[in-house]
């Protein structure tokens, strides 16, 4: 079911999560394990983030070295058959831009069609880790835009190759990041919003924010994108902050605040179970308040604490 259709049947909040694929090497085991607990509560999909391959060194017998291209989290598509298989819920993969070619993300939406994928959330995507700077795909997208545009296409029947004809047409939900505390590279909020705006009037269904730690934020941006005439569901981005390195991390790759308060208690922990602890409480507080305030969806990032997050859902519901 389309995420839009989850969210116009739903009779209260809808609950949705979204993991990392494991390593290359891993069983995924490690996805079930940390899937299982949560499955308590029915999320209504699970989203899988997609990573592209990035270019190491290796070290040769002779000592030498060579540049290889290797794929540290791979298996996305099958990551969804799986989980949809085994749980019965939906599963999103995540498209980005970076790393792709144009074929290659066209075959992947074949895929995801032939094993009815619904939704996919459409992102541009980071560097390479080895960039300072975004770099397109010689054959690909450089704006998340561009790959909505893509999708749109294809649900309309069009192929990249110009002789299919009377192609099928697939039928994705297209879901679209949205920054309450605006892209690290756009220069201004208005400039952020315009922006988004444009992957909506492209054919964008829904928008999942970025993380945020106080909820004035998420507030502060639906209001920004309704007087903007973005008028698609916005889904809230949650995230538990659950350790003193956290502090300073966080902000610097996700561009995000961490609120004084939240920093203030952290910063006081001496141990990593209290750092769990007013993690799971902050969350829990914000959860509480956007439930109040008619919150369509509380969607966690789920990485690394599938736990704290169970302890949030087991007291909210």
């Amino acid at each position: 079911m389309k995420v839009t259709d989850l969210l116009a049947n739903s009779k209260g909040p809808i609950i949705s999560l979204e993991i990392l694929p494991p390593t290359k090497g891993k069983s995924i085991e490690s996805i079930y394990s940390h899937l299982d607990p949560l499955m308590e509560f029915k999320p209504a999909f699970v989203n899988v983030t997609y990573h592209r391959a990035e270019q190491v060194m290796k070290k040769r017998a002779d000592g030498s070295f060579v540049q290889v291209e290797i794929r540290k989290r791979p298996g996305t598509v099958s990551i969804c058959a799986a989980i949809m298989n085994k749980y019965k819920v939906e599963a999103i993969p995540h498209l980005i831009c970076g790393g792709f070619s144009k074929e290659e993300t066209e075959n992947a939406l074949i895929d995801l069609n032939f094993l009815g994928v619904k939704n996919v959330l459409a992102l541009r995507g980071d560097a390479a880790a080895n960039e300072k700077f975004f770099t397109a795909h010689p054959h690909g997208h450089r704006f998340a835009e561009d790959l909505v545009k893509q999708v749109v296409d294809l649900n309309n029947g069009k192929y990249i190759e110009d002789d299919i004809i009377d192609g099928v047409k697939t039928d994705f939900c297209i879901g679209v990041a949205g920054y309450p505390e605006k892209h690290f590279e756009s220069p201004n909020v208005d400039a952020d919003l315009y922006y988004l705006k444009r992957k909506v009037d492209l054919g964008a269904d829904y928008i999942v924010t970025q993380m945020f730690f106080n909820n004035a934020h998420y507030y502060n941006f639906v209001n920004r994108c309704r007087e903007n005439g973005i008028n698609v569901p916005i889904l809230t981005g949650l995230k538990p902050l659950t350790n003193k390195k956290q502090m300073s991390i966080v902000p610097s790759i996700f561009n995000v605040e961490v609120p004084q308060d939240l920093y203030n208690e952290m910063m006081r922990s001496t141990s990593a179970d209290a750092g769990d602890k007013i993690g799971e409480e902050w969350l829990y507080q914000q959860c509480k308040d956007l439930l109040a305030n008619n919150a369509p969806v509380l969607h966690f990032y789920t990485l690394g604490k599938p736990m704290v997050i169970y302890n949030v859902l087991k007291r909210l519901f």
